[in-house]
This record gives C-alpha cells, sequence and structure tokens, in this order.
C-alpha cells in the first residue's frame, strides 16, 4: 500500500507560556510524520499500522517533551491510541541530527471504523506548562479486503465398511484320500462327511467362479514313478462334481465355472507338512528325514536314502497314505443383496415400516449413497443411529448431511449447523475421528468461528481423497479470516477445485501481495461459475494494487453485471480510492 508523508502545518496563534514552548510548536511545521499502509487496512479482525516520526533539528530544548498523540475517529466516535513522545533527554543530539522514532500500533476493529480518519495532535511540554497543535488528518478509512473471504463448508462423509463388489468366498473341501498307486475316487470318500459336504455344497447351486483340484503322491516309487497319477486323481473330482452338477440340473451355470487342475509330483512340501504334525515318530527322528530333504541330490535318490532309516515303514503306514490325495478349493461369490433391494428396504427401514434388523449397520449406511436426496439421507442415517450400534459413521454421517443442506439452504444454515453440532458432538464422544473434526470444522465456519474451525481443521489431519480436498477449502477460508495467508494459498492449492474454494485462493494471494497470481486463481474461478461477481471484484481489486486501470474497469463492469448490488461496494472501497474520479471508472459502475 502506498506511503503519505503529511507535514504538520501548524496555524494559529498559541497562549504566550514562555518562548520555549511556542518555539517548539513553530518549528512542528517542519516535522514529518509517514503512516505504513495508508489507507489503514484490516487483518485478523485487527488494524494495524507503522508511524514514523521525524522532528526538525534544534527542535527538541533541554527539559522538553514533544508528544504525538493519535486518535482514530469515525462518525461521533472517537479511538485515542498509544502517544508517541519525544524526550529531550533521549535525543542528546539533537541539536545536529534530526530526532527520529518509529512505533507500531494497532487496535480492534468495529464495523463502524470502515470509514473515519487517523488523527493526530503535536503536544510541546516542558514541567507544567503544554502547548497543542491543533489536529490534522494523517490517514483515511481503513480497507477491509480481508473480510471478502467466502465462508467455506465442506460434508465429510464417513466410509459406510459395505463392500458392494463382488466379493469371492473360499471354501476349502477336506482332501479326498486315494489307495496307493490308484486315481480311482472311492465309494467311501464319497460317502464320507467331506463328500456329503462337496455334494451338499454343489446341491446348494452356489454361485461359483472356480475349483482349483490339486492332485497329489506320496513319494515312495511306485507313486512317484506314475507321472499320471497326480493330473489322474485332480481329474477324478472333477468328474464327480461336473456329474453332481447334472444332477442338479446346472444346466448354463456350469458353463460359468472355470476348472483349475494342479497336478503336484516330485514335491516334499506335503510330506513335510504331515511330518511336522505327525507324533508318531521322535522329534530327531524326524530331522534324519529333515536333513536328507536338505541335503539336496535327486527326488528319487533322497527317498531311497529314507527308506534306510529306522522309522522308514511306520512312516510309510501312518503318513504316506494321506499324501495320496486330492484337494478341492472354491471360490463362491458372497451372496448379496442388489443396490434396488438395499434401496428399497432401507426406506422402509427409514419410515419405520420395517425392522432396522432387516440390514446391516454397513447395508443402511451404504443404502444412504444410492440417493442423492439430502433428506433421504437424513432419514436413512437417522434409522442408522437408532440400531442400537452406537455407531460414530452414523451420527458423523448425520452431521454431515445436515452440513450439505446448510450449504444448499444459506437462509436456514444457523438451525442446520446446530443441528449438525448435536450430531457430531455425539460421534465425538465414541471416536474423534478426522472426519467428525473436519464436519465440526464446517460447522464452524457455518457459524462465524473461523479460529473455532481452524483448530477442528488442524485436529482433522490425515484425511484423504475428496475429504481432505473438501477440508482444505475450510481451512483455507479459515486462515484468510486469521491472516494466515501464505498458509491459505497453500491450503487452496489443495482443496477441491470450486469457485469459492478458487476465489479464496485469490483473495489469499491479493493479501500475500501476490498479484499476478491472484488474477490467474480468479479468472479460473469465473471459468468454473461465470456469474462469480466477488472473483470478478476481486480481479479488480489485485488490478489496481498492480495500477492497472484497464484491468480494474473491466472487471468491475463484469461483476457489476453478475451481480449489480456490488456497485456500491465499489464505489466506497478504498482499494479504488485513486480511480474513483476517473470517467472509466464509472462507467463501468453505471
Amino acid at each position: 500500500m502506498r506511503k503519505l508523508v503529511h507535514v504538520f502545518l501548524v496555524a494559529g496563534a498559541l497562549v504566550m507560556a514562555g518562548c520555549t514552548l511556542p518555539k517548539m510548536v513553530k518549528m512542528a511545521k517542519d516535522q514529518n510524520l509517514t503512516v505504513t499502509p495508508n489507507p489503514l487496512e484490516l487483518h485478523n479482525d485487527t488494524v494495524a499500522y507503522e508511524m514514523s516520526a521525524t522532528l526538525p533539528v534544534k527542535m527538541l530544548k533541554k527539559g522538553t517533551v514533544y508528544t504525538v498523540n493519535s486518535f482514530y475517529k469515525y462518525g461521533e466516535q472517537e479511538k485515542a491510541l498509544d502517544p508517541v513522545a519525544f524526550k529531550a533527554e533521549d535525543y542528546p543530539n539533537a541539536a545536529t541530527e534530526q530526532p527520529t522514532l518509529t512505533k507500531k500500533f494497532s487496535f480492534p476493529y468495529e464495523n463502524a471504523m470502515k470509514v473515519g480518519v487517523l488523527e493526530v495532535e503535536g503536544v510541546a511540554t516542558k514541567g507544567t506548562k503544554s502547548k497543542v497543535t491543533p489536529r490534522l488528518q494523517v490517514a483515511t478509512g481503513i480497507i477491509t479486503t480481508s473480510r471478502l473471504v467466502k465462508p467455506v463448508a465442506y460434508a465429510a462423509y464417513a466410509g459406510h465398511g459395505y463392500n458392494n463388489q463382488e466379493e469371492l468366498v473360499p471354501v476349502v473341501i477336506p482332501d479326498f484320500i486315494f489307495e496307493q498307486g490308484r486315481s480311482v475316487l472311492r465309494t467311501t470318500e464319497i460317502k464320507s462327511a467331506k463328500g456329503k459336504q462337496l455334494d451338499a455344497f454343489i446341491a446348494a447351486k452356489n454361485v461359483t467362479r472356480t475349483v482349483t483340484i490339486t492332485g497329489t503322491h506320496s513319494p515312495e516309487g511306485a507313486e512317484r514313478i506314475n507321472a499320471k497319477l497326480s493330473p489322474d486323481r485332480a481329474a477324478a473330482i472333477e468328474k464327480y462334481y461336473r456329474q453332481q452338477m447334472k444332477k442338479y440340473d446346472y444346466k448354463g451355470k456350469a458353463d460359468s465355472i472355470q476348472f483349475i487342475l494342479k497336478p503336484v509330483v516330485e514335491d516334499w512340501t506335503g510330506f513335510k507338512n504331515a511330518l511336522a504334525s505327525y507324533d508318531g515318530i521322535s522329534f530327531e527322528q524326524k530331522s534324519e528325514y529333515m536333513n536328507i530333504i536338505n541335503g539336496g541330490g535327486s527326488f528319487e535318490d533322497q527317498e531311497k536314502q529314507m527308506k534306510k532309516l529306522s522309522t522308514y515303514k511306520k512312516v510309510f503306514k501312518d503318513v504316506y497314505p494321506k499324501l495320496r490325495t486330492a484337494k478341492t478349493e472354491i471360490l463362491t461369490l458372497k451372496d448379496k443383496k442388489t443396490d434396488a433391494e438395499i434401496a428399497v428396504l432401507s426406506k422402509q427401514v427409514a419410515s419405520g415400516s420395517l425392522s432396522a434388523d432387516t440390514l446391516s449397520l454397513e447395508e443402511l449406511l451404504y443404502s444412504a449413497t444410492l440417493t442423492p436426496s439430502l433428506d433421504e439421507k437424513a432419514a436413512i442415517y437417522t434409522a442408522a443411529t437408532k440400531k442400537g450400534t452406537n455407531s460414530w459413521v452414523a451420527y458423523n454421517n448425520l452431521g454431515a448431511v445436515y452440513i450439505a443442506q446448510a450449504i444448499e439452504n444459506p437462509s436456514n444454515a444457523a438451525s442446520l449447523a446446530d443441528k449438525a453440532k448435536a450430531q457430531l458432538d455425539l460421534a465425538a464422544k465414541i471416536q474423534e475421528a478426522p472426519e467428525v473434526h473436519a464436519n465440526l470444522a464446517s460447522v464452524e465456519m457455518l457459524r462465524g468461528n473461523a479460529r473455532a474451525a481452524y483448530g477442528h481443521a488442524v485436529k482433522a489431519s490425515g484425511l484423504s481423497g475428496d475429504n481432505a480436498a473438501g477440508l482444505n477449502g475450510v481451512k483455507g477460508s479459515a486462515e484468510i479470516v486469521m491472516a494466515k495467508y501464505s498458509a491459505a494459498v497453500s491450503s487452496e492449492a489443495a482443496a477441491a477445485n470450486t469457485a469459492d474454494n478458487l476465489y479464496n485462493k485469490g483473495l489469499a494471494q491479493v493479501l500475500n501481495k501476490d498479484y499476478q497470481n491472484a488474477l490467474t486463481s480468479f479468472k479460473e474461478a469465473t471459468k468454473l461459475n461465470p456469474n462469480h461477481a466477488w472473483a470478478y471484484y476481486g480481479a479488480a481489486i489485485a488490478s489496481a494494487r498492480m495500477s492497472n486501470e484497464s484491468g480494474v474497469t473491466s472487471n468491475l463492469t463484469s461483476a457489476a453485471k453478475a451481480d449489480p448490488s456490488i456497485k456500491e461496494a465499489a464505489l466506497s472501497d478504498l482499494e479504488f480510492a485513486k480511480y474513483q474520479t476517473s470517467e472509466s471508472f464509472r462507467n463501468a459502475l453505471k
């Protein structure tokens, strides 16, 4: 902001009180005062400025004090500010050097202060005698561009926990055992518990994707040398499975099932696992087998070495038969309700015509995502809060719906924000999740409490995806109010791509004195929303600060076209003070 140097021009007769004070007051006409910024500016609910004062050489006499008193006058009121005192004793070289003093000032802002003036008066004092200069105006009004921030809220929904995608459930049938050297599926195996389990599964006509059958053999030569034994055992299970599908009239369903046969030949894995669980021999005796396996050599040589062990016959009798198997692993589709079924049932649950137990909590929470109606979402989430599961997600998402309704209905935002707060407080008692604090940040922005919103936004860090982008928009708008402009630019850069967030980004860049990038952000905002009057207005401010008059007038013309009421704001805005007498400026606001 430009600096203006004001010179005290002291006029009028002074009451004589000795010769020193009148002389000081007379010399005061040559003192210089600089106020920065000028006009004054509002940031973080505070008006802060710096004033530098320089007195003429020889003005301060021994034993004197010259005080500059400041007052901000607005309407019929005024606010007295701290004085700036030049004490002669502090400036021993005042006879040859100009005394200079710089001081920072600040005062809390009130809406009535926007139109006003900063006035100063000088007071020369020696002992009990003093002389006062007339008041002079040194700054005009307050720029309140920081108040143009668009309060942003975002509804942060927590995950419903329901998987609406196709899920495959593994079903493992206990191993079918085959006789040594054979691949015939015996009747005793079919009639066993595992055979009945497989038969029952096939009879149920479960939606099945794959049937993986692993055929194996035991390590001894008779089994090992028969290369077809493992694949034939797997094929035997496949044949039985297909026979049962035909029996239960699968028709076209059978074609959609993929059979995967995996014969295992000359592999010690099954033997090692079986040996580990076998308690017929000691640990030391088991180690003898493991040493042979781990010692290398061909499969045949290893098997010959095992035959020489004293426990081989016992292992052959007890362990080997369990290795002549076919393992069946089935991937079946998990039975789920369709989205249409869930949507219909959830509406009935929400209306009270069906028990809440008709749907699981996850299904009920998921059902709210199937409707675009905020009223229907609210009814569903309300039903979810009454399921007795004490779910923070249900309370959080109900609060999020109220926030979304407040965004759509600004005239009722206060009431909806209160309703959201009540639900979010309940959610926070169960779990202080990031989504809860993100929503509480939005509630506080809706209430106009940017500092509380910022506190919740910080606690909500760790969010990802859309919720993170939505939160950054809320956080950025709060940071602008708090005069954290650089941080606000960063937050808005990571915010959701909305016109309001881009506008706030541009405003933060203006307040951070990055005018060229601000123009880019405002332009992007108007691309998303050609009727965003304040984005054009912000671009006019950026242009004014760059002394680009054509940019000021063209953007104000667009702003006034989008919202005619903006003309009044522009006419009294000190951002455009140096253009207000310009014909092009006046034409832009006709």
